[in-house]
């Protein structure tokens, strides 16, 4: 749990309304924004037990340069991390039952995933030993390169197959249980737990309010517009349709006018972060440019395909 929006929901649900005792688990943005770390602060002030973890910002940063330069993918390295962080804690305090929050299907991965309660164990349980490529290379060939020890590469393995079978542990996706409308959990928790929206529009999109915690948060969307041409305007619009937020042609709209929107407040103090140069990171967004999704006219890289 961030203490964002849905992840406050779903705590704040799990024991006031289903009478339960959630330790809420955090894996540590890249670089906090004000707002990110004022609401972490409000939400575990609220009355929430909470566990941030935050791996190690050396390797951290290596990881995230790697998955930028090589996949275009500067959010992987977190994606895993906080994949693996919860299933941890459940094996050191032996705790069977793990919630996240949605189903990836909630963002147009397969759709019958939906109709499934529970995350496959092979997403959270394997074997340790094995090697995980993070940034389109081998941990171990990452920690031997770059200098780093064994033990800083644990926070992103697996837990073993085998405490997950002895613990019984499975983890279960709310959005199962009940009907996600990100909307509705922003009221809910800015009602119980004292959540507060930004005070600027999100670059990408026009809500103030949805994953709001994290510097590194418009880059990785921009990158899903640059590599499948569909921005961070185009996944809130989409779902605010489908709860009966928008209609559809506001959304389209919505779409139009900001989905291609470059986001330059955090993106120097990214590039600082990941140590590279703006003729790195250029070349890196134009590498990954899809020619059946973008053509080169008049200086500009412009869709093929527009939202109708």
């Amino acid at each position: 749990g961030s203490g964002g929006k849905d992840s406050a929901y779903v705590t704040h649900m799990l024991k006031d309304k289903y009478d339960m005792n959630p330790l809420s688990v955090t894996w540590a943005p890249h670089k906090y924004t004000e707002i990110g770390h004022a609401n972490f602060e409000e939400f575990c002030h609220s009355g929430f037990n909470n566990i941030l973890f935050t791996p190690n910002g050396s390797l951290h940063r290596v990881l995230t340069k790697k998955a930028f330069l090589n996949l275009c993918h500067p959010f992987q390295p977190f994606i895993i991390g906080q994949r693996q962080i919860a299933p941890k804690m459940a094996v050191k305090f032996n705790i069977p039952l793990i919630f996240y929050g949605e189903n990836p299907a909630e963002y147009g991965n397969l759709i019958e995933e939906g109709s499934k309660p529970k995350m496959f164990p092979k997403f959270y349980s394997g074997n340790p030993n094995d090697d995980i490529i993070i940034g389109g290379e081998s941990l171990h060939q990452t920690i031997e390169n770059e200098g780093f020890h064994k033990s800083d590469i644990l926070p992103y393995q697996p837990i073993s197959e085998e405490d997950a079978s002895s613990l019984g542990i499975e983890v279960h996706y709310f959005s199962y249980y009940k009907k996600w409308d990100p909307q509705e959990n922003y009221y809910y928790a800015a009602e119980n737990t004292a959540f507060q929206p930004n005070i600027r529009r999100t670059e990408g999109s026009f809500s103030k309010y949805s994953s709001i915690d994290d510097r590194i948060d418009p880059l990785h969307y921009y990158t899903t517009l640059i590599k499948y041409g569909i921005g961070r305007c185009t996944y809130d619009a989409a779902q605010e349709i489908r709860t009966g937020k928008l209609e559809r042609d506001e959304g389209v709209m919505l779409v139009k006018k900001f989905d291609n929107e470059f986001p330059s407040r955090f993106i120097d103090e990214m590039l600082d972060y990941m140590d590279i140069t703006e003729e790195q990171f250029w070349s890196t967004l134009d590498n990954a440019r899809s020619p059946h999704l973008w053509k080169y006219e008049s200086n500009n890289w412009i869709l093929r395909n527009e939202l109708t």
